[in-house]
């Protein structure tokens, strides 16, 4: 787990070289000299960070070349270089000539291994060559806390592909003042840290070189929600939210903010909707989804049409004085059938949520029910297959079954995404045109759970996410 930094790093780093000093008392100087050194040290970090622009990484290759850093096996992630292989990663290096182009080497490994670079905040460009000269290569990318890049990529027999996706990195600073308000499930998680990772995973990984450049012309979509929208860290758990890069070219970033159990009351005082506005530029996006816990508030002014219509409200108006565009996703049904049919298990509030989308003009994406027809097409056992049903002994340290009916597995958060997508196509919204190319989704007619392939990440966890 990675150890959080320090926010003192984020409070103007010229506290840190300031002349002014008061001496202390001689058994603090040792612990004063020590201090110095680890701020100018750290303040030397968010420097380099500060001016990254692009670097280039060749892996496994005899000699690098020119303009790029040579990474071995032996390039292990620390502050002092900022990159390098990371989590104990174990990989091996594959030389194929003596050269130094990319392609006469690469790195491998028989389990998921992780590639970490230290930057800034921002949006990033990355670009991976992959492939092998004297054979085939199957390679699945996956980006901080385990959102999907790319999936199954193959490549023939001396083909060597390159393929670029947007990576969105964020920091819990606000730039307008004050920072995020972590949960203590977040603190550690890949998503909050000072690094961008790459997950390299499948069942023949052939990397050939990373290639990352800082680029601020992206259309960024904004997420906020839940359980149901965040990029879950551990299997066997996901989101819709995590799944969507994907299906993305590059030309727009997603920027997932959701945090399981959040309301759109609690994502507003966790400080989450003051981040979003403070990076939001003009032409960006925000999908909004929240409904399964603000179900759960019972004060005399809650409600679907009461705090929880005015709070939508409220989001719509400060996106909109950022001329930037809102758009209302109704919450995705839980699992819940009676006689063969899945029921509503929220009430009103995916008509209230349909209810604002039409009094302020806004565009609406009705996951609600997409993710109806996608159970009843599924069925009332097979459907257990989008969630998190598991027997026991499933994954390491799990002695007793999952049976969650609200919370989605890999397979059951990809099709989800590929309801959203079938919403942005459907209101045209102007990101449309970045989907990457890829067959119209009828929510009636899912995927074949068995035809379904993603390679799972290294971490699980039997300990359910906030919220239901």
């Amino acid at each position: 787990m990675r150890e959080a930094v320090p926010s003192f790093i984020f409070n103007g780093i010229t506290n840190l070289t300031t002349n002014s000093y008061i001496m202390p008392k001689p058994n603090l100087i040792k612990a004063h000299i020590l201090l110095a050194v680890s701020f100018t040290a750290l303040a030397g970090t968010v420097k380099a960070q500060a001016q990254f622009t692009k670097q280039k990484f060749a892996f496994g290759t005899p000699k690098a070349p020119s303009g790029y850093i040579g990474v071995n096996p032996q390039t292990r992630f620390n502050d002092t270089t900022g990159y390098g292989f990371d989590f104990d990663s174990k990989v091996n290096a594959v030389k194929r000539t003596g050269g130094s182009a990319i392609g006469s080497g690469f790195i491998t490994a028989d389990k998921a291994f992780y590639f970490s670079v230290n930057v800034p905040e921002g949006n990033y460009k990355v670009t991976v060559t992959l492939g092998d000269s004297k054979g085939t290569s199957e390679t699945t990318v996956k980006a901080e806390s385990r959102r999907l890049m790319l999936l199954d990529a193959k490549t023939k027999e001396g083909e060597l592909k390159k393929c670029s996706f947007i990576v969105n990195i964020r920091k819990p600073q606000i730039s307008t003042g004050g920072k995020v308000s972590l949960k203590p499930r977040e603190f550690g998680k890949l998503d909050w840290d000072n690094k961008l990772t790459l997950e390299f995973n499948d069942a023949k990984p052939c990397v050939d070189a990373v290639e990352l450049e800082k680029v601020d012309d992206q259309i960024t979509v904004y997420l906020a929600g839940n359980s149901t929208v965040v990029d879950q860290d551990d299997e066997p758990w996901a989101s819709w939210g995590q799944m969507i890069p994907r299906f993305f070219k590059p030309g727009v970033a997603i920027a997932d903010h959701a945090e399981s159990g959040l309301t759109l009351g609690s994502f507003l005082g966790s400080h989450r909707l003051d981040k979003v506005l403070s990076v939001i530029k003009p032409g960006n996006y925000l999908f909004i989804e929240f409904g399964h816990n603000d179900q759960k508030e019972k004060g005399p002014h809650d409600g679907a049409y009461g705090s929880y219509t005015e709070r939508f409200k409220l989001y719509i108006s400060k996106i909109r004085e950022k001329k930037a565009i809102p758009v209302i996703v109704t919450s995705t049904a839980r699992r819940s059938f009676v006689d063969g049919k899945t029921v509503n298990t929220l009430g009103d509030y995916p008509a209230a949520a349909r209810k604002v989308a039409q009094e302020e003009n806004v565009a609406l994406i009705d996951l609600n029910e997409m993710t109806t027809r996608l159970y009843d097409a599924l069925g009332e056992e097979n459907s257990k297959k989008a969630f998190v049903h598991y027997p026991a002994n499933t994954f390491p340290g799990q002695d007793k079954p999952l049976a969650d009916n609200t919370h989605f597995n890999s397979y059951g958060a990809y099709e989800l995404a590929r309801c959203v997508l079938e919403g942005v196509k459907s209101n045209h919204l102007g990101i449309e045109k970045y989907i990457i190319d890829d067959p119209d989704f009828d929510p009636s007619h899912p995927d074949p759970v068995e035809q379904f392939h993603m390679p799972p990440s290294p971490k699980n966890s039997t300990i359910k996410p906030d919220g239901n």
